[in-house]
């Protein structure tokens, strides 16, 4: 089988394809955190193998999964995965996506962090007093969207800078108390409102996991 170019854009059509089931999803999802069989998903996701199997090769088939060991278990080979890097996404990338590529992101990223924020609330992950969960309703006009964006890019590149300052604290101790896997999810959209009313009344909605320390 020829060597498949990588995946660079959401606008490529295997991208859309690997979206199209919800247990492919959770397959990236995992093989973005470590390498794994077929066999291992199958027990993490509680699914069959031939299930998870037949996921597994069309994710390969489409360029999203790189082979990186086989391994020989009782007689037989144990192949292991790992997914490729996501393709990144400029706002020119982004406008110019078809809307079909578009909900398969977005339905994606969605599930994902579905998926995260439910078993990390389940295991406790949303006790601590660092941790934060606020949905906030704004009115805006064009200018207002403007500053919006840029003020989350804004925060994301923070967040960065962060993290590569625990990196260095923690990289001489890896498993010194208190060092913990952590999430920040950073959504801005256009949004409708549930229960269908139309208004320019501006609403604020707040809740907070944990004390807010901005």
């Amino acid at each position: 089988m020829p060597r498949l170019k990588p995946v660079k854009t959401i606008d490529d059509p295997r991208y859309v394809k690997a979206f199209r089931h919800p247990l492919r999803v959770r397959i990236l999802a995992m093989l973005q955190e470590r390498k794994a069989t077929p066999v291992e998903l199958a027990g993490w996701l509680d699914a069959s193998l031939g299930t998870v199997a037949y996921h597994v090769r069309t994710l390969h088939q489409l360029g999203l999964l790189d082979l990186v060991d086989e391994t020989r278990v009782r007689g037989a080979v144990a192949h292991h995965y790992r997914a490729k890097e996501r393709p990144r996404i400029s706002d020119e990338a982004w406008a110019a996506a078809p809307p079909v590529a578009k909900q398969a992101a977005v339905g994606a990223a969605l599930q994902t962090i579905d998926d995260y924020a439910r078993a990390s609330a389940a295991a406790g992950g949303f006790d601590g007093a660092g941790a934060h969960i606020t949905r906030t309703s704004m009115r805006l006009d064009p200018e207002g969207w403007k500053q919006a964006s840029r003020a989350c890019q804004k925060l994301l590149e923070d967040l960065q800078r962060i993290e590569e300052s625990a990196v260095e604290r923690i990289d001489p101790d890896p498993h010194a108390e208190g060092v913990t896997d952590a999430a920040v999810v950073l959504l801005l959209f256009e949004s409708v409102r549930l229960s269908g009313e139309r208004t320019t009344q501006h609403r604020r909605s707040k809740t907070t996991a944990a004390p807010s320390h901005a």
